[in-house]
């Protein structure tokens, strides 16, 4: 706990004594960007300033709809001001004096390059990692080590998450969190988050954005926070597209893009998919037990267990600009992901007298299989209007989700000697999760200062499965058990409203946003003894920002959330693949609330260094934890089973988590660069009838990238993440690195590249401890992670550069000519038009 309350007041006092050193910058630059050919106004140019003689900007934004820029909190001297837009030639204004005040340098003319592309050969640099006032933006476009790869090998360098071997994804420590695809919920999550995230291929990945206080607009749902996959896309006029491929000796993928705009129509279509080659994890667990008669049993179980996973996605994006004001956009996809383990495995039962004399030992061998798939189709239709006020938006979003899932699984217990006839166990647990949301949301600018924004939404979701178990009777034939054969359905409607306004306070001095959202949740179920009251949340959140100057900022911010359990935790489905560890859901789980606060500080350097600090304090009351029972015998529905750990979900008492993470960025050379993440974290779980548990863990990782020239590039990543104390027993620290390669050719059209993944040894070891009230456990695996690999990338396709002149049109119509400018708009904080979540 120390060491987090040392950095965090290293924080306050660094950030006043540089409020101190640093007063507010009170100049501005100002001006237009046009056509030099047309004298038509270029928005969404970026409009970049530098310090006279620098070769790094410190400021920057883009022009609006009409070409106007102002650049702001600039303090007084002399800079370069740049002006930029894809298809068009760079220009410069030298010399430029600020003082306080306004200084305007009028017009600023673009020239377009002089020849049309022949293929794809202009590339924008994008920062690694963009901070913003509600979020942080990891673009993964030059991350080497994750090629090839898939989504959880990106989220392990985003700043402020943490991702553990198993691919169990944490957001400032906390694993309940919302995840979205391009800013709209998928019922792909529902079912398996970590074979969802490995079955995403990172080439089909645009950006990450992390947000650990989201406002009103969006949903409360998530203590953790938000993680929004935003996958790629185009806004280019033309055909393009891209092909990526890989292969290694651990997983293969692929994915294919293609992009079709004309006019004011775009289409957007994408294919990928990727396989996890079979890997063997050996395993050991062996646990200690009392009964009520002081009795010692010892269970030694020693085995391994074959796993693969594979999963593929497609979809069709559509974009119409009906009229300058009116845009609507449209979507279908559809993911697919399963996995497929089985394994054998030694087990040794040994029970002792409390005197120490042998009362029964048996011996077996288990053989069990599993098997999971989910498939996901989303559907999604927005409308978005827009009005002459700058700011003034009207949103409007229909989506639907529907996923089915089955899993099934498998064991039988074949007993040495022949001691006792042969037991077993299989079942089938086939289901399906239906999402439906619409959302409207409308956004009115009252003054340059003051904003208003507010809408509604409606969640129905509805979760139906039914379970089939068969058991191995004593003649070696599996028989259905009517007693352990049931359905399930469970029905969620939620019904919200939020109302949110922000300002920017005493000159500028201050901006600040605030809101409220009001959630009712209805829950209705079948299932036997679950009967789960209505409720209802207020969630408000709270953000001051203050920059300091132009390379510096503060933020503190509040928000409150909550965490409904989802599929996983909610299903009654038993899991007994392993008679002696059954793990199961609980359908009268309640919500998890949370409130969370974070004091954030970013600055920013000449040469382009950057570092970012949020120190964060998270209280969670109706905790979601996995808790462990041991039963010396459990009656399960007519069936006996012995020494059997018993693994559910509970509402567990209440926890506090207090942390910090710095992240940094630092050029070292032109050729060398350096990122780093640490996180450090103290957690105190109070639980009633249980002893207070305060546990401290820090993850720590190091990105390098080195340029040789030649557009030939390499890149170490190396990730640890310690170990950890929880309510039962001690979490396994492991250790990660990559090394990787890449070689662009073809004017940067193509690429080749090589991966090597913990290249020195083939497992990773994880050793763990479980106990409770009469056991005692040690766990130990042997996790493959080792894997070499190769990728191709081709770019393809034929873009042609032509402006927006919609604005400057009396009478528009769906024939006329124009298109989107060939960049992005930048996006409102949900990374998708202005959508509630």
């Amino acid at each position: 706990m120390k060491p987090v309350y040392i950095l965090f007041l290293f924080v306050v006092s660094f950030v006043n004594a540089e409020a101190q050193v640093n007063p507010v910058a009170k100049g501005k630059i100002s001006g237009k960007v046009t056509d030099a050919t047309n004298k038509q106004p270029v928005d969404y140019a970026t409009v970049s300033v530098y310090k006279q003689g620098s070769t790094s900007p410190f400021n920057g934004i883009s022009t609006d709809t009409k070409g106007n820029f102002t650049v702001d909190h600039i303090p007084a001297g002399e800079y370069k001001v740049t002006a930029d837009f894809l298809g068009y030639q760079r220009a410069t204004i030298e010399h430029v004096i600020v003082k306080d005040g306004n200084v305007s340098i009028g017009e600023i003319k673009l020239s377009p390059v002089p020849h049309q592309l022949q293929g794809v050969t202009i590339t924008a640099k994008t920062p690694t990692v963009e901070n913003r006032i509600d979020k942080m933006v990891y673009n993964p476009q030059n991350d080497l080590s994750a090629q090839g790869g898939v989504a959880i090998d990106i989220l392990k360098k985003v700043p402020q998450i943490t991702v553990d071997i198993d691919g169990n994804v944490e957001l400032q420590g906390n694993a309940n969190i919302r995840f979205l695809i391009n800013g709209k919920p998928s019922s792909i999550f529902g079912a398996s988050l970590a074979d969802a995230l490995a079955s995403i291929p990172a080439s089909q990945i645009k950006s990450i954005e992390v947000i650990t206080s989201p406002g009103a607009k969006y949903d409360a749902a998530g203590t953790g926070g938000i993680v929004n996959i935003i996958l790629k896309d185009s806004r280019v006029e033309g055909v393009n597209g891209s092909v990526n491929l890989s292969a290694g000796t651990r997983r293969e993928n692929g994915s294919f893009n293609l992009n079709v705009r004309k006019g004011n129509f775009g289409v957007n279509a994408f294919f990928s998919g990727n396989a996890q080659i079979n890997t063997n994890a050996p395993n050991t667990r062996n646990r200690n037990s009392k009964d009520s008669l002081n009795n010692n049993t010892n269970l030694f179980q020693q085995g391994s267990n074959n796993f693969r996973r594979n999963g593929y996605q497609s979809g069709l994006n559509f974009t119409w600009n009906i009229t300058k004001h009116d845009d609507l956009n449209a979507s279908i996809g559809f993911n697919h992901f399963g996995n497929h383990g089985n394994g054998i495995t030694n087990e040794d039962s040994r029970k002792t007298s409390a005197t120490g004399s042998l009362l029964s030992d048996t011996s077996d061998i288990r053989n069990s299989n599993s098997k999971f798939n989910g498939t996901s189709t989303d559907v999604s239709v927005g409308y978005k209007k827009t009005f002459d006020k700058e700011g003034q938006e009207l949103n409007v979003l229909y989506t639907s989700s529907f996923g089915n899932n089955s899993f099934s699984s498998f064991q039988q217990q074949d007993y040495l000697n022949n001691v006792k006839p042969s037991t077993g166990i299989s079942n089938t647990n086939p289901g399906k999760d239906h999402e439906t949301t619409v959302s409207v949301d409308y956004t009115h600018p009252v003054s340059k200062n003051f904003t208003v924004e507010t809408g509604g939404k409606l969640d129905f979701n509805n979760i139906n499965n039914s379970v089939a178990t068969s058991i191995l009777s004593p003649d070696g034939v599996f028989e259905p058990s009517a007693a352990q054969t049931y359905s399930f359905k469970y029905d969620r409607k939620i019904y919200a409203y939020y109302l949110s306004a922000s300002a920017s306070l005493f000159n500028n001095f201050l901006d600040v946003k605030g809101g409220l959202r009001d959630e009712y949740t209805v829950t209705n179920s079948d299932f036997q003894g679950v009967n789960i009251p209505n409720y209802n949340i207020l969630a408000p959140s709270l953000v001051f920002s203050h920059k300091l100057d132009a390379t510096q900022s503060i933020k503190l911010s509040y928000t409150r959330r909550i965490q409904r359990p989802d599929y996983g935790d909610l299903n009654p489905f038993l899991n007994i693949s392993d008679v002696h560890n059954i793990s199961t859901g609980n359908p009268n789980l309640k919500p998890e609330k949370g409130d969370n606060f974070e004091l954030g500080y970013n600055k920013s350097y000449d040469k382009g260094a950057n570092i970012n600090i949020a120190a964060f304090y998270r209280r969670n009351t109706d905790d979601i934890q996995s808790f462990t029972t041991f039963y010396p015998t459990l009656d399960v529905n007519g069936t006996t089973y012995t020494n059997v750990s018993y693994n559910q979900r509970y509402n567990l008492g209440s926890e506090i988590r207090t942390g910090i993470n710095i992240y940094a960025s630092v050029p070292v050379t032109s050729k060398l660069s350096l990122r780093t993440n640490m996180i450090f974290s103290d957690r105190t779980s109070n639980n009633p009838g249980f002893t207070s548990v305060s546990a401290f863990a820090y993850r720590l990782n190091l990105n390098a990238q080195y340029s040789f020239g030649h557009d030939l590039s390499a890149e170490f990543f190396g990730n640890y993440n310690s170990s950890q104390k929880g309510i039962q027993g001690t979490n396994p620290k492991f250790v990660f690195y990559n090394l990787a390669m890449r070689k662009m050719f073809m004017n940067k059209k193509a690429s080749i590249g090589l991966t090597a993944s913990n290249p020195f040894a083939k497992y990773v070891s994880q050793s763990s401890t479980t106990f409770g009230n009469g056991f005692y456990q040690t766990n130990l695996r042997l996790v493959p992670v080792q894997s070499f690999g190769i990728s191709l990338s081709y770019k393809f396709g034929k873009l042609e550069f032509k402006k927006d002149n919609r604005d400057n049109k009396e009478d528009d119509n769906m024939n006329n000519n124009s298109d989107n400018p060939p960049t992005e708009k930048p996006k409102d904080n949900n990374g998708g038009g202005g959508k509630s979540k």
